[in-house]
This record gives structure tokens, C-alpha cells and sequence, in this order.
């Protein structure tokens, strides 16, 4: 062993996630369960293209109003 080596150091947040995980073992599959519900869904570029296209330029003063009477 190396004199120069540490103790081994873990954090109060790094204990506590372990413990947590250690009580409830499918903590991660819940997680990701949520995250797919909402996060991760299929995009529809086709879509997005349409949209992006359909955008209208916004002025650079926005309460402007128009003198074109």
C-alpha cells in the first residue's frame, strides 16, 4: 500500500443515496419509469420542421405600433 494513499472518504449525500437505494432496490427502475413519462418521447422532426418553417419574425420593438394607415 502506497503511504501516500487516503482513507477511503464518502460524502453525507453519497452515504445517504446509498442508504436509500439499500432500503428501496427498485428506486432506479422508478426513476426511469418517470423519466420516460415524461422526457423521453419519439420526436417528430417532420413536425418541427413545419413549425420552425411557419414561424414569423418577431419586430425588434414589440409594442410598436404599425404608421401604415
Amino acid at each position: 500500500m502506497s503511504i501516500f494513499r487516503r482513507p477511503d472518504y464518502k460524502s453525507d449525500a453519497t452515504q445517504f443515496i446509498d442508504q436509500l437505494k439499500a432500503q428501496q432496490p427498485d428506486l432506479e427502475a422508478r426513476q426511469r419509469a418517470g423519466r420516460a413519462l415524461l422526457w423521453d418521447k419519439a420526436v417528430d422532426r417532420n413536425a418541427w420542421a413545419q413549425f420552425r418553417q411557419g414561424r414569423v419574425a418577431q419586430k425588434p420593438y414589440v409594442y410598436q405600433t404599425d404608421n401604415n394607415n
